[in-house]
């Protein structure tokens, strides 16, 4: 009896090859010694069992453990496959991903339920301090009639008989086996004879749902909360979908927004400005009271620690940046007029004033003019 190849060799990879490349390898092996490739081809059907063999041992760690260290004696591994649709059984993923068809028996997968996208419209003031709101959502549910399935109440889906329950009917086309969806049940893997009358077989049912949700303080456009399982339901006992609150904030005539500092801007006159003063602030929960100095100049932003928004993540709440204006007044009368005049003559007249004048005038003589 002749020994048996090195299960590497076969594979044409090495003892340190990843598990990825070694399913490379064999997945590359399969293709080329296909049955459907190689009709009546002893040898290349010969040579597709080797190849199964040996990825059935070196692609499981514990079986590759052992034969790295006692080689074929290791383990009872030369019990290799007795027909290529064992083959094709035992290596549904691969000649799933491969050949075009899934793994057979058991039916449609479960497949999860679509996603739901809800645009929630917020006011600056809800986004700012957080806010309870009720949403109302059109999804789809499982039908309480029929509990999903389809059926009357009281009866049952019969797995279909032409593809025995997987949704799938296999033919040949060319060098491989294409799976395709069973005509008979439409790739559902059974056959509803009486469908329920509320959902008419579908297995479910439109409904508005209402779900109470609490938005966290600070968010903004384009914030998202993700509520799992509240999208649409998944078929064949797969998980529901998840529902994403996508927030928009209206623009606000007091505030406006960077970041998580708010920015508010506030007039003062020109008194105010040159003599100081104690003006009231805006901010979220009322207003505050903040020192004008002497001499603030229009445009000067004072910083109000902690006043701003909260992080939606938590941590320090943001800043309120107070920008100053002075107002200038379109009209004086006489008397204010005059009271400028004075003023003016009065800073003309501070020294630094009469030294500027001196040295201007010294310029001019020793220019000549």
């Amino acid at each position: 009896m002749a020994s048996k190849r090195d299960y590497y060799e076969v594979l044409g990879v090495t003892r340190e090859s990843s598990e990825e490349e070694i399913k490379r390898a064999y997945r590359k092996l399969a293709f080329e010694f296909h049955p459907d490739r190689n009709p009546d081809n002893a040898e290349a059907e010969a040579k597709f069992k080797e190849a199964a063999e040996a990825y059935e041992v070196l692609r499981d760690q514990q079986k590759r453990a052992q034969y790295d260290r006692f080689g074929h004696q290791g383990g009872d591994f030369g019990a290799g496959f007795s027909s290529s649709e064992d083959i094709f059984s035992t290596f549904s993923d691969i000649f799933g991903e491969f050949f075009g068809f899934s793994a057979r028996g058991g039916g449609p997968r479960p497949t999860a339920g679509a996603d739901l996208r809800y645009n929630l419209k917020l006011s600056f003031h809800d986004a700012a301090k957080g806010s309870e709101v009720t949403l109302k959502i059109p999804r789809k549910a499982k039908c309480p009639d029929c509990g999903g399935s389809g059926a009357k109440p009281g009866t049952s889906p019969e797995t279909c008989p032409q593809c025995r329950g997987t949704g799938q009917v296999q033919q040949s086309q060319g060098f491989f086996r294409i799976a395709m969806p069973c005509p008979r049940c439409k790739g559902e893997g059974t056959i509803i004879h009486d469908p329920c009358t509320r959902c008419m077989g579908q297995g479910t049912v439109q409904e508005v749902r209402e779900l109470q949700v609490r938005i966290p303080a600070g968010v903004d456009t384009g914030s998202r909360l993700r509520l799992r399982g509240e999208g649409e339901p998944g078929m064949y006992g797969g998980p529901s979908g998840d529902l994403y609150v996508v927030m928009y904030v209206d623009e606000d005539k007091t505030f406006s927004r960077q970041g998580q500092d708010l920015v508010v801007k506030v007039e003062i006159s020109v008194i105010q400005a040159i003599l100081g003063d104690r003006i009231e602030v805006p901010t979220l929960d009322g207003s505050v009271p903040m020192g004008i100095p002497k001499g603030t100049q229009s445009g000067e932003v004072f910083q109000l620690r902690g006043l701003g928004l909260p992080h939606v993540s938590g941590g320090a709440s943001g800043d309120l940046l107070v920008e100053v204006a002075v107002r200038i007044p379109k009209k004086i009368n006489k008397k204010q007029e005059e009271l400028l005049r004075e003023f003016e003559r009065a800073e003309e007249e501070k020294p630094m004033a009469k030294v500027k004048k001196f040295l201007d005038k010294a310029a001019k003589k020793v220019s000549g003019e």
